[in-house]
């Protein structure tokens, strides 16, 4: 099994979630998320007054899938979310040893 963790522009949720969908994905944790990578920040205007905008505002998308779907799911992901520009985002998958669906018991796959 496999940990997709994808940081992602907030206007690009819907994409994602329906293209995970049309794969198969069935679940997804998405959180509100503020961070900075290549693109810096930027400086806005406000009232007059120029500042400073360190940590622009992203989302982070949690997925298990199973190993077989993983490269499938991230293709998705990548073709929802791109924008063409900069800050579109990172795409992590790391490997998980175990999962255990709380309500039955169930473990492994079984547990997705």
């Amino acid at each position: 099994m496999k940990k997709i963790e994808a940081i992602i522009k907030p206007f690009k949720l819907d994409e994602v979630r329906e293209a995970l969908s049309e794969i198969g994905v069935s679940g997804l944790t998405v959180t509100e998320v503020k961070g900075f990578g290549r693109q810096k920040g930027h400086t806005e205007l406000y009232r007059g007054a120029e500042y400073v905008v360190d940590f622009l505002p992203k989302l982070k998308l949690e997925l298990v899938v199973a190993e077989s779907q993983a490269e499938r799911a991230v293709e998705a992901i990548i073709n929802a979310a791109r924008t063409g520009k900069i800050g579109d985002g990172k795409i992590f998958v790391s490997s998980v040893e175990q999962v255990v669906r709380i309500r039955t018991g169930e473990s492994g796959e079984a547990a997705i």
